[in-house]
């Protein structure tokens, strides 16, 4: 019998780059010239490191679209010719075992229609591979992958949360449109010269669970120029709300996704413009090209400018740990934040009155996630008092952490635990974010002297959780501490408080007595950026929605001041 790693090998084919055979019909020889001419002549950024896309392209239910092979090939030879990636393409659903998937840095759906596997172990595999910071790209068809078809009957709707959309609602194939370049200056849409442009392919349109809210919207149809151009006096209605995005990015956790519904004809794989776009988003979803993905619906010129920052905005869970973290997801949406940190002791939901920690079954931490998704939230900061010291211990938090796309933890872990806490930080690609309380609580972390003793030598993923209130009370000037942490400072809990005493009590920023605007010009000249600038307000639990609003207005405010825009 062979080995369970023979046969995920076996499973895999890499398709050659030779030549056709002579035997090859005409046809596929005169795509090839066709793709090779329309080729990108280099990438538009140089990989970080050596990268490899799985394609897989498996139909279920329905034959395929011609398209496919053309696009498996246009792929191939831009990889090879930019240098961007190598390509592997495979139709069986054991490449997704977790053995055989820890080899890709992004999985590329191509057109691929029906219900490709229905093992849960290998669909959990797929989904925390991209939560956990692996690409997912799908053109066209991919909007009906894991339905059971025909009818697109829904099948696993966390696939269709992260993809973005469901269905393949359209006109006729050879449908002319308008498509609206939403964000001209975005680095995937750019190579659009910053100008729409009229194309012909099938366009799907799609529906639930596709939102602005979930999504950054990058082309979609301009119905006034497309009725234009088709005659008509109005476009055809298949949404009530008559958006009709056709392309756009967004995160799931860590990982990056991109979709495209063009990708029906075999041409749009020998169309230049395209091809570059297909290059981008393949070097986004990889992880080498730097891309904005906040949801449309909240591109306000304030997070447009904390954008250009660098700089993210979100909500500590401790500000309202008195209701259950989906209640806080949404006040956090009400709020219009793209953010929010975690809290081991938070209750997941009011039917769910367990606490969000490692010990939650599989079934709820992928209910937290499908929240977290359907509220066009990421969770970038998980506060835990203390990791464990011991193998199984510290691997529990940390995959916990990674199976919700954490990118931080924030924790006061004793002494003796930190080499084992250093160890999985490295492995797991996790921050591991050293928070303080005062210093009869934190002796070991309550001041920016504590935390570099303790990370002398350190990995550079091992910091500070600076809690500024905490600081404030304790008499270190923040703008000080942040200077002298430097790329120590992981992430931060902002407060701004009435006095500078131990009686110090939380005001709004900007209010107080903790000079938050100069803090916050000051963190963002650090060479390395905090993981998210925390909105932690501990005071007024009865009801501080205000007191957080003011804070958010004053950030809003200031980030528009820095980026130069009022």
């Amino acid at each position: 019998m062979k080995s369970k790693t023979a046969r995920i090998v076996a499973a895999l084919y890499v398709v050659c780059l030779a030549a056709p055979a002579p035997s090859a019909p005409a046809q596929e020889g005169d795509e090839r010239a066709r793709i090779e001419a329309a080729l990108p002549a280099r990438a538009q950024v140089r990989p970080r490191k050596p990268r490899k896309l799985l394609i897989f392209d498996l139909n279920v239910g329905y034959p395929g679209h011609p398209s496919i092979k053309t696009a498996n090939l246009a792929f191939e030879l831009m990889g090879k010719k930019t240098g961007a990636f190598d390509v592997v393409v495979s139709r069986d659903p054991a490449v997704f075992e977790a053995e055989s998937l820890r080899q890709f840095d992004a999985v590329f759906f191509n057109n691929t229609v029906g219900n490709q596997f229905t093992d849960p172990a290998l669909r959990r595999n797929l989904a925390e591979f991209v939560v956990a910071g692996g690409g997912l790209m799908g053109v066209h068809g991919a909007t009906v992958g894991f339905t059971r078809w025909p009818g697109a009957i829904e099948d696993w709707q966390e696939f269709g949360l992260m993809i973005g959309g469901r269905g393949a609602a359209h006109a006729d194939a050879e449908e002319k449109v308008y498509l609206r370049n939403e964000d001209p200056d975005h680095p995937l849409a750019q190579v659009f010269g910053g100008k729409g442009f009229e194309h012909a392919d099938e366009f799907f349109r799609v529906g639930d669970p596709y939102a602005r809210s979930r999504q950054r919207v990058l082309l979609s149809i301009d119905n006034e120029k497309t009725a234009r151009l088709q005659g008509k006096d109005r476009v055809q209605r298949f949404r009530e709300d008559d958006d009709y995005a056709l392309s756009w990015i967004k995160q799931y956790g860590r990982g990056r996704v991109f979709y495209s519904t063009m990708g029906h004809q075999p041409r749009d794989f020998w169309d230049p413009r395209l091809l570059r776009y297909y290059l981008a988003a393949a070097q986004y979803v990889l992880g080498d090209l730097d891309a904005p993905a906040t949801p449309s619906a909240l591109l306000t010129p304030a997070m447009r400018a904390q954008e250009r920052l660098g700089l993210r905005l979100g909500l500590e869970a401790y500000t309202f740990h008195r209701i259950s973290l989906v209640e806080m997801m949404d006040r956090a949406s009400e709020l219009g934040l793209a953010y929010i940190g975690g809290l081991s002791f938070q209750r997941v939901a009011p039917d769910i009155p367990r606490n969000l920690d490692p010990s939650l079954t599989d079934s709820e931490i992928e209910y937290v996630r499908m929240k977290l998704a359907s509220a066009g939230l990421r969770m970038l900061t998980y506060f835990i008092q203390d990791i464990p010291g011991d193998e199984d211990g510290c691997r529990r938090v940390f995959d916990f952490a990674r199976r919700l796309g954490v990118e931080t933890l924030m924790t006061e872990p004793k002494l003796e635990a930190l080499d084992m806490v250093e160890r999985y930080a490295d492995r797991y690609d996790i921050k591991v974010a050293l928070h303080n309380h005062d210093r009869n609580a934190s002796p070991n972390y309550w001041s920016p002297e504590a935390i570099l003793k303790v990370c002398k030598g350190r990995s550079k993923r091992i910091g500070a959780c600076a809690d500024i209130g905490y600081w404030i009370r304790d008499g270190i000037d923040p703008v000080a501490g942040v200077r002298k942490l430097g790329s120590r400072l992981i992430t931060l809990q902002l407060h701004d408080l009435n006095e500078r005493s131990p009686k110090g009590r939380d005001v709004p920023w900007g209010s107080g007595k903790g000079e938050t605007d100069k803090l916050i010009r000051a963190i963002q000249r650090l060479r390395h950026l905090p993981t998210m600038v925390g909105l932690e307000y501990s005071d007024k639990f009865e009801d501080n929605t205000p007191e957080v609003r003011a804070c958010i207005a004053f950030f809003n405010d200031l980030s528009l001041r820095m980026a130069g825009r009022r």
